[in-house]
């Protein structure tokens, strides 16, 4: 009695499991939103000569061709071109494009260039973030 007791359990169990996958992919979605999402970091007010050198001592140029930093380096894009770049991958004004890719650089690769190759800048603080995407703001 205890067996046929515990295949009907089993049973149900497999069953209830199996009505599970269904035919079409589920999300779990809020009903209601409390609050905002929280903000990026403030690039605004940054300093274009700070942000130069932090430019030269973080090895950007070794990578990326920048005039104003008298760089040539071929790996990544040409900076020279940020704003038409930031322009295609469609994510918001030039400064959040900037900072976005020095923060998470795989967000938007720009079309020609590998994927990966650039390091994720985490330990720049707001003010050196800010200072950097002066530096590659100015011209634009």
């Amino acid at each position: 009695m205890r067996r046929l007791a515990a295949t009907f359990v089993l049973f149900g169990i497999c069953a209830a499991l199996a009505g599970c996958g269904g035919a079409k992919t589920v999300a779990p979605t809020a009903a209601t939103v409390v609050g905002s999402l929280p903000k990026g970091p403030s690039v605004g007010g940054g300093s274009a000569s700070a942000g130069k050198q932090l430019y030269t001592s973080n090895g950007c140029g070794g990578c990326h061709t920048y005039k104003p930093a008298a760089s040539s380096g071929k790996v990544g894009p040409d900076l020279d071109n940020v704003a038409a770049d930031a322009k295609k991958a469609n994510q918001g004004p030039l400064p959040e494009y900037v900072a976005t890719s020095i923060k998470n650089p795989q967000a938007y690769v720009v079309p020609g260039f590998p994927a990966g190759v650039m390091p994720a800048f985490t330990s720049l603080s707001d003010k050196q973030l800010a200072d950097l995407v002066a530096f590659l703001t100015q011209k634009s």
